[in-house]
Order: C-alpha cells, then structure tokens, then sequence
C-alpha cells in the first residue's frame, strides 16, 4: 500500500500491473488451451444429461418422477461442487482446487458406466457433479486472473470455444453408439466412459498450469507470485518498466485484504456485504443465476424432449439434438470478434434477447427445417451470451474473493438447473413446447434489464479498475484510518465510476479497447 501513493514514474509496478502488461506468450496459450481442453470434458459430462433422458428413460422403463431425478442428480451435485470450491480455491489456490474437481468427475463418470439401474445411475451421476460443477467458475476466475487485460475476453472466448466443441460431440457421440453395444456393452455406458477418460487427460496435462500470480500475491507469498510470473513471460521487479499513468489508475486497488492469509468464509461474507458496490453486483448476480439456467442449460437439457414430444424417435431426435448443437462452437467462434470491441454488459443483454425470440421459434415449429434452423440459430446465440458472461463474472469482484462470489452465485444456476425438469416437463407435458419456450423467453427478458440495468462496464478495462479495495470494508486488510472508503489515483472509486464507464462503453460501445 506504501507504494500506491507514489508518482507513477517512481512507482515499482505490483504483479497485477506487470500481468496486464504482458503480451499474452506460449505459457498463456498452453494454460488456455488446457483450460479449454478441461471445459470440453465438463460441457460433454453436462449435456450428457440431456442428451440421455430419453435414452436412459427407454433403458429403465423410467417413469417422469425418475426422468426428472436423473436429469436433476448431476446438477444437485453441481450445487454442493461449485458452493464448497469456491472458498476453497480462493484459500488454497485455483489449480489445485481445479484439478481436484476434474478428478472428481473421472472417477464418478467411470462408476457410473458400470450402473446396472437407475438408482445407482442417479448416484453416480450426484457424485460427479461434485466434480463437474466447479470447474466452469473455476475456469473463469482462473482464466481472468492469468490474462492481461486487453486479452481476457478473447482468450477466455478461446478456452470456452474448446470447451462448446464437446456439446455437438456429445451428440454425435450418442446418435452413433446408443443404437450400438461396442464390446457388449451398452452404447450410453460408452459416454460415460469417455467422460471419465477425458478427464484423465486433463489430468495428465497438469503441469501447465501456473497458480494464479495474482492470487498468491494477494496472500503475500511474494516470491511464489514473481516465480509464476517468470514462467509468464514477465519480467522480473528489478527490470519492470514504471506503470503508465493509466495502468496506474487502479494502484492503490492491488493490494487485497488478509495479505498474508486468506480470509476466512465469515470475513468474506463480511468483506462483500459492507460493500455498497459488491452488494449490489451479489444481488444482480444473483437474479441473473437464478433465472439464466432456464434459457442456457434449459434448451440443451429440454430439447431432446421436445422433440420426442414433437412425434420424432428417440435417433432422429438424438440427431436434431446433435445438428442443433453445432451451434454451440459456432456461436462461440462468433463471439471472438465480438467480445474485446463491444462492451461485456451489452453483448449479454442484446444476446439474450436474441435467444427468446428463438426459442418461441423453436418451441412453435412444426417442420424439421424450422426445427433444426430455429435449435441452431438458438445455441448459436446462447454462446455469445454465455461466453460473455462467463468473462463478466468474474472481472466484477476482487482477486482475494473471486473464486468464491463468482462461485456462491453461479450455484444458485445450479439449483434452478436441478429443479427445472421437475419444473419444465409438466409444463411440456400438460401445455406444450410453445407456452415452455415462452416462459423462458420471459425469464431472458429479466436478465437482460438485470445486466442493462446494474452492470458496471469492463471491457479493456484492468481488474483492478473494475474493482474497488475490500481494505476499506475488512479491519484485516490493515487498511490505515479504519473503514476509509478506497479509491483510485483518479480521485474516484469503482463504484462511483460505473455509471461514467457504463456511459462512455455506451458510446464506443463499436470501437476496439
């Protein structure tokens, strides 16, 4: 904190100024690349559910009840995952909690394609989303902690476009092997196999992962910080050039409460909730994950159903599901020329409008053109929505707290994407795919004037300008003169500069950062 005060010209630069100064090198590449590979897993395991509850329904003689309990076991577990990772990856680091997490769903994955019945599939498929659940969160944290700031949301959008290529491939995956037995073995037990072997993978590539600089400086393990860096491409604190005066517009943000340890859960409850700016992004958080597992997640889990619903065999609907998909990497391919030139806030909310008009679409069709043009022009628009989002959550709270806000919210998605069979397939069953797609296109509706509404601007902007210092709200930052709101070199604090950035990202919302 001592240095923040200083002339920028005499200032030596923190961690998170040197990160942002970066010109993303082959270690930033191989993270994402990795990370991308993890989210490719994840996304297969995830809309495994969907794909299978028809197929697992035939398989079983499952009634409605247990279609819906094995389509909402994995998200159950999802819930648990993401709420009791998120404090411990800000604790004990993003790799290690990320890669615990990945473990997690190997295993479980593996036991679940041995099931012989449906209650043990239910349990398997609960065990696993101990694992897949966290790792989405995870990535995002991760990924806007290692990247510099004019690069976070292209290279994340990067990451993620891997990761939606196992959503069509899950697809694919089920229209070729469930009408089959490989080895005497049924075709969806394959899935999970792969599922569980993908995950192995991930594991085997381990070793190119850095800790996050930014989190260990936050702890003050300064020397583990400037190590990692190294391994970045950054230059060592000697020979770090002086911050700009605009790099140094957040300086006095970049050391964060606890240096030295990591706050416990009750001081992180605490630190955010004295915070008029953090309160009010939980709270728009908040809303946003409760309602947006119904326009993401809703369409992938819903649709085979929708289709079965439509009169098309369980194949053909496996086949549409899988068509329909492609849209996945493809509107995530569209976000990238997108995502760094208009800003973060406007992409989510434009997109999700997008995604209500075609869904009503999709769920009023009565011809397989309209079917497959309506799916695909949806999945490809819930991607630029759901990469831009995935950037956005986590550039809104502070390094020391990230992994645990963006984590206790993204959960609440979790619970509502558990809940939503029971929720949505009576609603199918008793009133048709039109009035289901129109209750979701209300919910999109919602989120929208959320985001438009309450979210600061990020674009191009560092991490430490988005965010304010929780040392004026926690007595264990040390922060000198108490509960002393903090604020930058430009005389301003974050929060009081959301409404200016939302205003000017408003205008140049076309230009690139």
């Amino acid at each position: 904190m001592a240095e923040a005060g200083l002339p920028p010209s005499d200032r030596v630069p923190s961690i998170a100024e040197r990160m942002n100064g970066l010109t993303p090198t082959r270690r930033h590449r191989l993270i994402v690349g990795t990370v991308g590979l993890a989210l490719f897993f994840d996304m297969f395991e995830i809309f495994m559910s969907g794909v299978l509850g028809a197929v697992l329904t035939q398989q079983f003689d499952l009634t409605r009840t247990q279609t819906s309990a094995v389509l909402a076991s994995v998200f159950v577990g999802m819930f648990i995952g993401v709420l009791v990772t998120g404090r411990l990856a800000d604790r004990f680091g993003r790799r290690r909690v990320m890669l615990g997490a990945v473990a997690v769903y190997t295993v479980f994955s593996a036991v679940g394609a041995m099931s012989p019945d449906a209650s043990m599939v239910i349990g398997a498929r609960f065990l696993a989303g101990l694992g897949i659940g966290p790792v989405l969160p995870l990535a995002d944290s991760y990924l806007s902690d290692m990247l510099p700031a004019r690069y976070r949301g292209r290279y994340t959008a990067w990451a993620y476009t891997v990761g939606f290529v196992g959503v069509p491939t899950v697809g694919l995956m089920a229209r070729w092997v469930v009408p089959l037995s490989p080895l005497g073995l049924d075709g969806w037990r394959w899935l999970f196999l792969i599922g569980s072997v993908g995950g192995l993978l991930v594991l085997s590539l381990r070793r190119t992962l850095l800790e996050s600089p930014r989190w260990l400086a936050s702890l003050g393990r300064t020397a583990e910080a400037e190590a990692a860096l190294r391994e970045l491409g950054g230059a060592p604190k000697s020979a770090a050039s002086p911050p700009t005066e605009e790099s140094a517009a957040g300086a006095s943000q970049h050391a964060e409460p606890g240096a030295g340890r990591a706050l416990a859960t009750g001081e992180a409850v605490r630190a955010l909730l004295r915070s008029p700016v953090y309160r009010r992004r939980v709270g728009m958080m908040t809303v946003f994950h409760l309602l947006q597992a119904f326009g993401g997640y809703g369409f992938g889990t819903m649709a085979p159903l929708v289709l079965a619903a439509k009169g098309y065999s369980i194949v053909h609907s496996l086949l549409f599901s899988a068509v329909t998909f492609l849209g996945y990497p493809l509107g995530s391919l569209l976000s990238l020329p997108l995502i760094e030139r208009v800003e973060r806030k406007y992409l989510i909310v434009g997109a999700a409008l997008a995604m209500a008009a075609s869904g009503v679409l999709f769920g009023s069709a009565d011809s397989e053109l309209t079917v497959v043009l309506a799916g695909l022009c949806y999945t490809a628009v819930s991607n630029v929505f759901s990469n831009s989002y995935h950037v956005y959550q986590a550039e809104i709270f502070p390094t020391a707290l990230r992994v645990t806000a963006v984590s206790w919210t993204y959960s609440l998605s979790r619970i509502t994407t558990a809940a939503m069979p029971f929720l949505l397939v009576p609603v199918l069953d008793d009133f048709g795919s039109g009035v289901l797609f129109t209750l979701v296109a209300v919910t999109l509706g919602i989120i929208a004037l959320d985001i438009g509404l309450l979210g600061p601007a990020t674009t191009g902007r560092a991490l430490e300008a988005v965010n304010e210092s929780l040392a004026a709200f926690h007595p264990a930052a040390g922060a000198p003169g108490g509960r002393r709101r903090a604020k930058s070199t430009t005389g301003r604090s974050p929060g009081d500069e959301e409404g200016r950035h939302s205003s000017e990202n408003g205008v140049d919302a076309m230009k690139s950062p």
